[in-house]
């Protein structure tokens, strides 16, 4: 018998109609092809096969003892390929309705993933939201690497170019400082008597946004003094209370590390901080993308 490995489920699906049906134009119907296309391909599976399938005359269509043998082994085979091609599809459909949310640290701010949430889950009833805690070292919270579709994030972003976002939030910088520090004292503090004071400063990896929360824009060319690398909020309230450095912190972030031992005071000459909503670019189209990055500006804009 001639190899058979090549034979293709398509043609199989084939042999099968015509083998139930025992009528070429009816099978061709069922199968939404021409007849002359769904003769040609029998023919061509005979070849292939080395075995006549069906005995054809004018009136009507027999199956011949190989296409008998071989029609159960068929059947199972288009059945398994169906069974197949519909776990597929909905491992396909199920991805489609599930949005991960990327975060470094939870955004809080009265309730904001709740509201949007809320509002998302009205407008996509069918849709899975699953929330992914991402590291420092990563500042777009797993867009980077597509292991996200949205995440909240600080700005600036590394290679912007890539990505689209929403300002959630924007809030003055304070500085954090252990309890015992001299200017812990003050009510505000400028930044001027800061810059040379030892720093807390995220991982390497975490790009423009060190840098912004080392606040190098003004700093006006003075290098910083890092005191210590954090990597968390316990890292770097641990840190701050060890007294290995002071350091910047969004507002709306403030009360996750002013817990015992630690003040946070405002500071005059910095730029506030931005929280947003941020997504691929090309991923600006996709429904769900869409529906949460609308829900998230209805839910910042009231």
């Amino acid at each position: 018998m001639a190899m058979t490995r090549d034979v293709h489920v398509r043609d199989l699906r084939y042999f099968v109609a015509v083998a139930e049906e025992l009528h070429f134009t009816r099978a061709a119907e069922r199968l939404y092809v021409s007849q002359p296309a769904l003769s040609k391909q029998i023919r061509a599976l005979e070849r292939q096969l080395g075995a006549e399938l069906f005995r054809r005359d004018r009136r009507d269509v027999a199956l011949t003892a190989a296409g008998t043998a071989l029609l159960p082994y068929a059947e199972r085979m288009v059945a398994l390929w169906a069974e197949g091609a519909s776990a597929l599809a909905e491992i396909g459909a199920a991805e489609r309705s599930t949005l991960v949310v990327g975060m470094s640290t939870s955004p809080g701010r009265g309730g904001l993933l709740p509201a949007i949430r809320s509002r998302f889950t009205a407008a996509c009833p069918e849709a899975v939201v699953r929330l992914r805690q991402v590291g420092w070292d990563d500042p777009t919270a797993g867009l980077a690497d597509g292991d996200t579709d949205v995440a909240f994030v600080w700005l600036p972003l590394p290679e912007a170019e890539r990505y689209d976002w929403t300002v959630v939030a924007e809030e003055p910088r304070l500085v954090a400082f252990p309890d015992a520090h001299p200017l812990a004292a003050r009510a505000e503090v400028d930044f001027a008597d800061l810059v040379d004071e030892p720093f807390l400063a995220l991982p390497p990896d975490a790009g423009p946004l060190r840098d912004h929360w080392l606040a190098l824009d003004e700093r006006g060319g003075r290098p910083p003094r890092v005191g210590a690398e954090i990597a968390s909020t316990e890292e770097t309230y641990e840190a701050l209370v060890a007294g290995l450095g002071i350091c910047l912190v969004a507002t709306g972030n403030a009360r996750l590390i002013s817990l015992g031992g630690v003040t946070t005071r405002p500071v005059r000459g910095l730029s506030p901080s931005r929280y947003a909503l941020a997504w691929r670019r090309e991923d600006g189209g996709r429904p769900l993308v869409e529906a949460y990055t609308r829900a998230c500006r209805q839910v910042a804009g009231g």
